[in-house]
């Protein structure tokens, strides 16, 4: 029969640019191929192809596992799954050193276009256009495969909003508005573009040396197979699988405000990599993702700060002359990007995108829309923690999914092989100068004070928006 849909895309696309909380659609994916998509599939379709896995220790720390923690390892998915269920020819393959009890591995930021890119017919399993992105396929997308306890630090992205397709097993979510930044306690360090950690590990908070996070606000969600969640822009994030295997897809979908956000993100690589290129590189401070190959030069940054002012101009001209004879709404949003970690290319330029007449500050959220949000079975909004959730209010944490194996994958860009790094600030770093005691001397909490705390405040990201907004005004005089 037909495959009716409960929002129509013009309607699911509307949702998606206006709701500023997360939210998860139901019953919008069920003709999908992707959702077939399971690991003897993909291992097959792969045929033998070796994917880069992270590695990370199951044991609950004080600290997060940034990626700087973790092991790698080159595996097919036949190993990974064979690993995962325990069986004896692991001990002679990739994962041999690590025990699956003691460790999870992760095939994080995969991209389709790159790992199936002699199958290209396989990017139409993958059908975004269901949510009103007309010609967004896999091409578009990132796979995600993991074990238990496989998990992304807190964080949050600073381009786009997230559409996420959980395809097989169970992924629980915490989300914290933006509004919650300050209680997070951002950091740059490791430095990865587009991405802003928190310090905090939120599963094991350490409340002595970060204090304030115990007024954020938790919205907590576990997806199952067949569900499409919303995380909408600068919402912090930590996910973890809870089931052996896990996948799941994702398309990041960028929006107008994200032209002033490359033009902080340049400011920001400016900043760290012009500090952080300055201390002894004998020091051991893996300060660098392993995602960022390298520190770029004063001058390429530069370069790059200049073609983001001039790209926000652009974009802000474009928008002014098109808003006289255009009757699109705040839903008429840029869509062009594939993903969140973009490509530091210098001399691209930014075609096609339309600038809102508003602008959103780093810790609010856009005015209210004047569209009325359909919550209920086909759209369920993910509430706070502390709240009591009824029967339509959230997804259940202990759902019963339905009986889909399936797995993805895809390949990092610029993943470096590390073995067994250690993030030497992580677990060692100084105290930072305001959790000093207060009779402690001036000279005390200067010997105190490190690079990285100085960085803490001076690419904070409500530091980083006003400099921003500071230089686009001198340079749009």
């Amino acid at each position: 029969g037909e495959d009716i849909k409960p929002f129509t895309p013009e309607k699911a696309k509307e949702i998606v640019m206006s709701l500023q909380q997360p939210a998860v659609f139901c019953n919008m994916v069920d003709s999908w191929p992707a959702l077939h998509w399971n690991v003897k599939y993909l291992s097959a379709v792969l045929d033998g192809k070796t994917i880069r896995f992270r590695l990370g220790l199951k044991t609950v720390d004080l600290v997060p596992q940034f990626e700087t923690r973790c092991s790698y390892v080159e595996a097919t998915l036949e190993e990974f799954l064979a690993w995962s269920c325990g069986q004896p020819s692991c001990l002679s393959g990739p994962f041999r050193c690590y025990d699956y009890s003691k460790y999870w591995a992760y095939a994080d930021y995969k991209y389709i276009a790159r790992i199936f890119e002699d199958k290209p017919e396989i990017f139409q399993d993958i059908r975004w256009s269901d949510f009103g992105f007309p010609g967004r396929s896999g091409k578009e997308s990132t796979l995600w495969i993991g074990s238990e306890g496989a998990n992304t630090p807190c964080h949050l992205d600073s381009y786009g909003c997230n559409l996420v397709l959980q395809v097989q097993g169970r992924k629980k979510w915490h989300l914290f508005p933006p509004g919650d930044t300050s209680f997070l306690y951002p950091t740059r360090i490791p430095y990865e573009e587009s991405s802003i950690f928190s310090k905090v590990n939120i599963t094991n908070p350490d409340l002595k040396r970060f204090p304030e996070f115990k007024n954020s606000t938790a919205h907590v969600v576990t997806l199952i197979p067949g569900q499409v969640l919303l995380v909408p822009r600068h919402w912090w994030h930590y996910v973890e699988s809870i089931d052996p295997v896990t996948v799941s897809i994702n398309s990041w979908i960028e929006l107008d405000a994200d032209h002033e956000a490359r033009v902080e993100e340049a400011i920001t690589r400016m900043l760290v990599c012009a500090i952080k290129s300055a201390e002894n590189p004998s020091d051991g401070d893996l300060w660098l993702n392993p995602t960022e190959v390298e520190a770029t030069s004063h001058e390429i940054n530069l370069q790059y700060l200049n073609k983001a002012v001039s790209a926000y101009f652009k974009c802000q001209k474009t928008g002014v002359s098109e808003q006289t004879h255009s009757s699109s709404t705040g839903a008429e949003q840029r869509t062009s990007a594939p993903c969140k970690r973009k490509k530091r290319e210098v001399g691209c330029e930014l075609k096609g995108c339309r600038l809102q007449s508003h602008e959103l500050d780093f810790s609010t959220s856009k005015a209210e829309e004047p569209l009325k949000i359909p919550f209920g079975p086909h759209l369920i909004q993910v509430l706070p923690q502390s709240q009591e959730r009824g029967s339509m209010g959230a997804v259940p944490v202990e759902s019963d999914s339905r009986d889909l194996l399936h797995e993805n994958e895809g390949e990092h860009i610029g993943k470096l092989h590390c073995k067994r790094k250690h993030l030497v600030m992580s677990n060692d770093r100084e105290t930072p100068a305001h959790q000093m005691d207060s009779d402690s001397s001036p000279h005390t909490s200067q010997t105190a004070l490190s690079t990285n705390d100085l960085l803490d405040c001076l690419v904070n990201p409500h530091v980083i928006n006003l400099v921003a907004r500071l230089l686009l005004k001198r340079t749009g005089v």
